[in-house]
This record gives structure tokens, sequence and C-alpha cells, in this order.
């Protein structure tokens, strides 16, 4: 599987979205025939200026003309809350969790439309093999965490310090050595942040001088 870690490796490309002089009528025809709750208001240019949603319509000024005298620009919400395409996927759930929101429109740097990402599209991260979970974190302890110790405890294939990486259903346990007791906060850390990774549970000992 990809490794999935931007909201461009799990968003929906293909999205349904509404100009700002929609009617009312037609806004709902479409969160009908598309079965979602909101939709992205978009500029002539594609880029994203609201949001309509279902809660828009339902409290749509009274006396303000008929509903189908009232457009998207006149119900929406803005300015509407977006995520970049290059952006994590622990910001986006952070994002959708913190505006309670179960969608976001996905922009790229001239604030256009490229997709929509849901938090459905976010916990696919989850469906991660565990090998490739595995294989991921065991790169980053040996490439990049242990080298930064000192040459003389740096982890050899026979050497005193090992560290043994073991994920099941998401969950990694490391186990072995670590040549600075320290680092064990720093690699439990690290190993958090692989996508796909439910939880770490780590049982260091002292290295064995050889």
């Amino acid at each position: 599987m990809k490794h999935l870690r931007n909201v461009e490796d799990v968003m929906t490309h293909a999205v349904i979205s509404v100009d700002r002089g929609t009617a009312f009528k037609d806004i709902v025809e479409e969160l009908r025939m598309w079965n979602v709750s909101a939709l992205p208001v978009l500029t002539q240019d594609g880029q994203v200026v609201g949001v309509v949603s279902e809660a828009d319509l339902l409290l749509r000024p009274q006396g303000t003309g008929t509903a189908h005298d009232t457009t998207a620009e006149q119900l929406m919400t803005r300015p509407a809350v977006t995520v970049t395409k290059d952006a994590t996927i622990p910001t986006a759930a952070r994002l959708m969790a913190r505006r309670h929101l179960k969608r976001l429109p996905v922009v790229d740097g001239d604030d256009r439309l490229v997709g929509v990402v849901s938090r459905g599209d976010l916990l696919k991260v989850f469906l991660r093999p565990d090998e490739d979970i595995g294989a991921e974190i065991r790169e980053l302890i040996m490439y990049q965490l242990l080298p930064q110790v000192p040459a003389e405890a740096h982890v050899h294939a026979h050497g005193p310090v090992e560290v043994h990486v073991h994920v099941a259903n998401g969950v990694v346990y490391l186990t072995g050595s670590l040549p600075d007791p320290a680092m064990e906060d720093v690699v439990v850390r690290a190993a958090g942040t692989v996508p796909g990774v439910v939880d770490v549970k780590a049982d260091f000992t002292a290295p064995v001088c050889a």
C-alpha cells in the first residue's frame, strides 16, 4: 500500500460543488442527489469562497425572498474552512475535530478546489498492512534516529545494541536495547508518527557490553 501521509493521498478527487449563483432548490437537489451534507461554493476560476450546508439551508432567513431567488452566496458560511492538499493527515483530523466538521474542501496553493476529504478518508491510513508499518519504523530507527548517537554506540547487525520491531493490528511493540536510555522517548514518539500506527508499546533494556 502506498504510504498515506498527506491529505492528497486519501482525498476524493471528484468533487461536487456549486457556484455563488446556484439557487436554493438546486442546492437542495444536489445535496440529495449526491447524499452529502455540504457543498463548497466556488468562484468562476475555481477558488473556494464558502461552504453551503444543510444547516445553512434550514436557517435561511425568512422574508428575504423566495427559495428560488435565494442563492448559495446568500446562504453559505464564509470564509470556508479548508485544508491544503499537502497538509498531513493528523493536521486535517485535528482541524475537523476542532471545528466539528465531517468533510473539508481541499485546495491548492491558489485556494482552488482540488478535492474533498472526509473523516472516512482519513481513516484509510489505518488499513495499511502491519508489514509496511514495521518496515518503515525499522528504517526510521536504523537510518535516521540511531545514527545521531555517538558512533561507538550505533546499531550493528551483531553488535551489543538491538532494536526489534513487531506490529500487530497497528500496535507497535518495540523491544531490545538502545545505546542511550534517554532515546527511548524519542524512538517511541517517532514510531507513533508513522502512518497507520494505532499505539506504541516499548520494553527496552540496557545494552549488553560486548
